[in-house]
């Protein structure tokens, strides 16, 4: 009876001392991640704050502060009146610019990347392991390399400084990422799927159409949400393929940041970053949890 007791004892504080360990481990875990989390949302912070700001208050107690009021003067001046690079009409055509390119670029070369996919996971023939290593070549390249000759190919083709141009360049370059998730993505898809569709009479269009994309949604919004942000905030091409007005938003942002001015106001500087910032923001703010389960589905098949 003792000797149980005793057992029953240990037993207890064996488990008092691991819960307590379990305890202590989820607070450092979570104690990171607040700090963590902290370092990456305060910048936003500051930016928001200073852009419901006057700038009297900013010059008086600082960047680093809660707003004493809330003001929204500096956003129609950051969309229409400030001036950036000689051009004092906002960033309003810099960011129609980012839209006509971001929209069209992420379309076609996300349908161009699922029929990449379909064809080299389901399509085998002679060579295609070798198209699909140099596609992926692509994702490993620097931009800088591309730049001359791209600059070449959209003199040749009367595309230079224009957006058009933008998205001929970001349908090219993005053609390697989406064409891998893709294709990583068909090749958990069964055969057998494929085999009856053919024994069905189904052809090559038929069978993407019919059973590949209605199977697709998750890797595409991974493509999507992928291309999209990416050409967004892309900065290179947009500011040596273009200049002037045809430029995107991110050239225009880096452009506000260089402006050789003495005077910086603050308020109207803050409500440009967040104009530039806010549609990738939106992105992710709403499709993020279907960007995280894409690229999970994808590794578990």
């Amino acid at each position: 009876m003792a000797d149980a007791v005793m057992t029953n004892v240990a037993i207890d504080h064996a488990a008092a001392a691991a819960s307590r360990r379990h305890l202590i481990s989820r607070i450092v875990i979570y104690g990171l991640l607040i700090v963590f989390s902290a370092i990456y949302i305060v910048p936003l912070f500051v930016v928001v704050f200073n852009s419901l700001r006057t700038l009297p208050e900013i010059s008086k107690n600082g960047l680093i502060a809660f707003p004493m009021s809330f003001h929204l003067d500096g956003w129609p001046a950051a969309w229409s009146t400030f001036c950036i690079g000689g051009n004092c009409e906002g960033m309003q055509n810099y960011f129609w610019n980012s839209v006509k390119m971001v929209i069209p670029a992420t379309i076609i070369s996300t349908l161009f990347g699922a029929m990449n996919g379909y064809i080299l996971s389901k399509w085998k023939f002679p060579g295609s392991e070798i198209i699909f290593g140099c596609m992926l070549l692509g994702v490993f390249m620097p931009s800088q390399i591309s730049l001359l000759p791209w600059a070449f190919i959209l003199g040749k083709l009367g595309l230079a400084n224009s957006v058009y141009g933008l998205v001929l360049v970001h349908c090219i370059q993005g053609l390697s990422f989406t064409t891998l998730f893709c294709r990583n993505y068909y090749v958990s898809i069964p055969d057998d799927l494929i085999k009856a569709a053919r024994i069905d009479g189904a052809g090559f269009w038929r069978i993407f159409y019919k059973v590949i994309l209605p199977l697709s949604p998750p890797i595409l919004i991974v493509t999507v949400i992928w291309q999209f942000t990416g050409i967004w905030n892309e900065y290179l091409f947009g500011v040596v393929l273009n200049s002037g007005s045809n430029q995107p938003i991110t050239a225009a942002l880096v452009a506000l940041a260089l402006n050789g001015t003495t005077v910086r106001t603050y308020d109207v500087m803050s409500a440009a970053v967040l104009i530039g910032a806010l549609p990738p923001l939106l992105v992710y703010f709403f499709g993020g949890k279907y960007f995280v389960r894409g690229l999970t589905q994808g590794a578990i098949k």
